[in-house]
């Protein structure tokens, strides 16, 4: 019977049938915002080390340095209001992007690689406002030590290592930053080739 020859049965024609590449299903896609949309949140989470330093740092200098106060509250000034502007400049409109649950295939690609751009921007901005408030607050507390000092040159001598520390983390800081914006980028094109082919079936 023509039903006993090989590769003739339902199963035989499912099993010898040519491969395609798989597509990702619309649960994946769902799952997948979600991870981001969760990435998201805690990185600007971290948005907050920013002010948190400068006032820190801000607190225990006038505290610690009462005769240097009319020189270090300008400084300490600026880098506390830079960093709750960059506070409201990261976090603006990052918080209320959400997937509709009703959405398709294509509107949740389009989810996805909107969120990986809001990632990639952030990393951008932190260089600006969270990184920027940081070193100069740094660098104001710096410049009380040395003005309190009755030794600069034992000062620095002393401080040496700790100036190394922070150029060391301050370079592996940008390199880690430009990292992640590579990695961003590459992820937002492989969105983009995935939805130019869903456009294109």
């Amino acid at each position: 019977m023509r039903g006993d020859l090989p590769g003739d049965s339902p199963k035989d024609i499912w099993l010898n049938q040519p491969t395609e590449r798989p597509t990702m299903t619309f649960k994946l896609i769902q799952r997948r915002s979600r991870d981001l949309r969760a990435r998201t949140r805690r990185k600007l989470l971290g948005t907050l080390a920013g002010p948190l330093a400068a006032g820190l740092l801000y607190a225990y200098s006038i505290t610690e340095f009462a005769p240097l106060r009319q020189v270090l509250h300008p400084l300490f000034a600026i880098a506390l209001a830079w960093s709750l502007a960059g506070l409201y400049f990261l976090n603006r409109g990052m918080w209320s992007a959400v997937m509709p649950g009703d959405a398709g295939l294509s509107t949740g690609l389009e989810f996805c690689r909107r969120e990986i751009e809001r990632q990639r921007d952030l990393a951008r901005g932190v260089l600006l406002w969270t990184l920027g408030p940081i070193m100069l607050a740094i660098g104001t507390f710096l410049l009380a030590l040395a003005m309190v000092s009755p030794n600069p040159r034992g000062l620095f001598a002393n401080g040496l290592p700790f100036l190394i520390a922070m150029v060391v983390w301050t370079f592996a800081y940008f390199a880690m930053r430009f990292r992640e914006q590579r990695e961003l980028q590459r992820e937002i094109d492989e969105l983009h080739d995935i939805q130019e082919e869903n456009r294109g079936t």
